[in-house]
């Protein structure tokens, strides 16, 4: 495990990267040319990603970005 200590300035632009990139993963999840075995990687960064954001974001915040199963069907 590897600590690191921020300022405010740096945890609002890690918490931007963040959501910009679970936005991303969050359309490609809906694109229908995807195969399934591409939506399963996309799923697993995803997950890995979205609990990063969960050290930064509120629950509000949080529960824009829980993913829903009807993404990868």
């Amino acid at each position: 495990m590897l600590g690191i200590l921020l300022n405010d300035r740096e945890t609002q632009e890690i918490d931007y990267l963040l959501r910009k990139e679970l936005d991303e993963m969050l359309m490609d999840l809906k694109d229908m040319k995807l195969d399934k075995q591409m939506k399963t990687a996309i799923e697993a960064r995803y997950k890995i990603i979205f609990r990063m954001y969960a050290r930064l974001a509120s629950p509000k915040q949080l529960s824009k970005y829980a993913i829903n199963r009807k993404y990868t069907k």
